[in-house]
């Protein structure tokens, strides 16, 4: 293999290929910062007789000398190579930005006496959380009444470089929040308690806290904590502020299962629910006896998954017991286990039951048929086989789901719609009257016309002959008789359906003659939960070879040719990009890979990471010789190899607990001692984040303008 190069001379060699001159400061950093990069340190891994050489073993030690003058130097060429696309990142970020409402309100929701929303502001890289009282007999919202901030988190953020809001739970009385705050990116998320009306904390602090649910008293808070392997694994129990030491309910043994705490909507119960990949169960309490007795709606079942809500004494079941997709039962609250489910809505193929919304007089199902949305409505008030119906759209490509729905007794349901197309959308929909009331359509500046722009849906054939839809956006007077630059999205893991959503920052791109597309790949919930197990664990490669399908149908389609496609991918998403660029580099031009799972084999063997364990039944065990096996057979860096490979834009986070900073690390490092090509390969590592990425809107936004800049260069387009 090539010997490894300094960083500071590919920087240089970047620099003079684009003809350009770095600033003195970033020249002295990629010229001091690392001295040799990535020193190799082999270290042979064998496992089943497969003996694996790990040479950048050494970079999972953070506390390793080297690594941080070794990122530094990654940082140094990468905006090296970038520095004559800065205005176009300007440019692009500008444009985004122009098209943002910056003072903007979300529709208000009613809770309880309250209407809440959140605000931002002009300049603003948070929003505020807010809330105003209700006014009349009636409850109605006056925009008015009088306002009180629950969290300004611009204040809340001042001399921190991250700061996310986890939990926001109102006491049933209204007059405190529980809450959470990370502020390193790593999912360290403190759970705290704030009285409303002063403003002021509890002095009562409880680190790594995932959930938590108030009992009806108001007064006792529910919460659950991870472990060192960042699993929700803790029940507690506690009054925040008392002195009696929280007490731990409830603890789960099982490395493979999570556990969230919750109130049904009615208020009636507390829920802890506990789950795998495959596997779930419930336990319920009544809310007005926090010291009483937790018990267990429906057992564990190999296989068989479920969540619930409660209504005048009977447990809702989402269940797939007889299919994957689902069926909705109900079951007797008071001996749930001991009942015999009644069957609401049965199985069926090509219908998935997404989600249930039970309300005291009607229930809403969010469905999918044949991967479309619908909604279908249920009067209660006839009895549980009361009259139904569906409320349906017209677009061929959009998403929908239900929103802020946190009153019980309401005629009303809140939902949201966009499409590739149409942006964020608000209704409330009167489930008697079936009337729909336009809220609010999320403002996009700068003159934006939908009728400018076209969206489809259209499928591949997969290698196995399974059709794989793929939704497609472009603007329709740059839209070509023949082949045109294309960025393709995919992700495909965990059962998480790829909606097609609005995204105005994706205009940036439309606006300069790109289609942008999503493959709606097995793996993922997009048809349901049959289209998930049909993509992980022995099945994973449909995941990768339905994406190269999707490719290929564009390209056969006309939409684009190998030279102008470029793909994009985060996390599962990023190892999808690891392993389809390894099988088909001669397909794509570019590749935006952001924080990836690309070091799968090591990181699924060490226990000790945080979700190895609970995700075996996602990848697989490769401590078992056959799952071992499937997984060695695609995982990214173990089977980069010598050739040539498309241009490359990596992005990480340094503190991400979720993929590990140093998987991506590890694959470019590898990744440079075996392209034989001149295209650029860019490691970008943020050194005060995690797995989201940057917590404000701007630096979100600039992040973005910043992937789109390197694509567009890759295009050759330059403005």
């Amino acid at each position: 293999m090539p010997e490894l190069l300094d960083l500071a001379r590919v920087a240089a060699v970047a620099l003079l290929a684009a003809g350009s001159v770095i600033g003195a400061a970033a020249q002295a950093t990629a010229q001091t910062a690392a001295g040799p990069m990535a020193p190799r340190e082999p270290r042979d891994v064998t496992v089943h007789g497969d003996t694996r050489i790990d040479d950048w073993f050494w970079m999972r030690q953070r506390d390793d000398p080297r690594l941080l003058p070794h990122l530094q130097a990654e940082n140094a060429h990468a905006d090296a190579w970038l520095a004559p696309h800065r205005a176009l990142q300007k440019t692009l970020y500008d444009e985004m930005l122009a098209r943002i409402q910056q003072d903007d309100e979300a529709v208000p929701y009613r809770d309880g006496r309250w209407w809440y929303s959140t605000r931002t502001l002009q300049g603003a890289a948070y929003p505020l959380h807010i809330r105003r009282p209700s006014v009349g007999p009636d409850r109605r919202f006056d925009p008015r009444a009088p306002e009180q901030v629950l969290f300004d988190l611009n204040r809340m953020a001042e001399g921190r470089k991250f700061l996310a809001l986890g939990l926001k739970e109102i006491s049933p009385d209204g007059r405190r929040v529980a809450y959470t705050t990370d502020s390193t990116g790593g999912r360290d998320y403190v759970l705290q308690v704030r009285d409303i009306a002063s403003g002021a904390d509890l002095a009562w602090r409880i680190p790594e806290v995932t959930s938590a649910a108030w009992a009806a008293d108001g007064r006792t808070l529910f919460y659950v904590t991870m472990d060192a392997a960042k699993r929700s694994h803790r029940l507690w129990r506690t009054v925040p502020g008392g002195a009696a030491a929280p007490v731990l309910v409830h603890e789960e043994p099982d490395a493979e299962y999570d556990i969230q705490v919750r109130r049904t909507r009615d208020g009636r119960w507390l829920v802890l629910e506990t789950g795998s990949k495959d596997q779930s169960d419930s336990r319920v309490l009544d809310a007005r006896r926090p010291a009483g007795p937790w018990h267990t709606v429906l057992p564990r079942r190999p296989g068989v998954v479920y969540d619930l809500d409660h209504r005048d004494g009977l447990f809702y079941l989402r269940i797939n017991d007889t299919g994957p997709d689902f069926r909705l039962v109900t079951v007797d609250a008071r001996a749930p286990e001991r009942a015999t489910p009644k069957e609401l809505i049965a199985a069926a193929p090509g219908l998935v039951l997404e989600q249930v919304d039970l309300f005291r007089h009607h229930l809403v199902v969010t469905e999918r048929r044949n991967g479309l949305h619908a909604l279908r409505v249920r009067d209660l008030r006839q009895g549980q086989a009361g009259a139904e119906h569906l409320v349906q759209f017209d677009e061929p490509a959009f998403t929908v789901a239900g929103q802020q729905n946190a009153e019980f007794d309401t005629q009303r349901f809140r939902f949201s719609y966009q499409s590739m197309v149409t942006p964020a959308t608000v209704y409330d929909y009167q489930l008697d009257t079936r009337e729909r009331q336009l809220r609010k359509r999320q403002p996009v500046l700068g003159g934006y016309d939908p009728a400018r722009y076209a969206t489809e849906r259209i499928s591949a054939r997969a290698a196995d002959g399974t059709a794989v839809p793929i939704s497609l956006v472009y603007r329709r007077d740059l839209r070509r008789d023949g082949a045109q630059p294309l960025l393709l999205y995919g992700y495909g893991s965990y059962g998480a359906p790829t909606d097609p959503g609005f995204n105005s920052a994706r205009l940036a791109l439309l606006d300069r003659g790109v289609v942008y597309a999503i493959a709606h790949i097995r793996g993922g919930g997009d048809l349901g939960r049959s289209w998930y197990q049909a993509g992980k664990l022995a099945s994973k490669q449909n995941t990768f070879s339905d994406f190269i399908a999707c490719a290929e149908a564009l390209v056969a389609r006309g939409f684009t040719s190998p030279p102008q496609l470029a793909i994009i991918g985060g996390s599962a998403g990023g190892l999808l990009m690891g392993a389809v660029v390894n099988q088909r580099p001669d397909l794509f031009r570019a590749v935006v890979a952001e924080v990836p799972f690309v070091d799968v084999v090591n990181t699924m063997l060490d226990e000790s990471l945080p979700l190895t364990t609970a995700e075996f039944q996602e990848w697989g065990n490769p401590k078992i010789a056959a799952q071992y096996r499937w997984i060695r057979a695609y995982s990214p860096y173990d089977n980069l190899k010598p050739g040539a490979y498309p241009a490359m834009l990596v992005r990480t986070g340094l503190n991400d607990t979720q993929v590990p900073y140093w998987e991506p690390a590890k694959y470019v490092a590898r990744l440079r001692t075996l392209k034989t090509d001149a295209n650029p390969l860019l490691f970008k590592v943020n050194l005060a984040v995690g797995h989201g990425g940057s917590s404000g809107r701007f630096d979100a936004l600039n992040e973005r303008a910043e992937a789109y800049a390197f694509l567009l260069a890759q295009w050759g387009i330059g403005k």
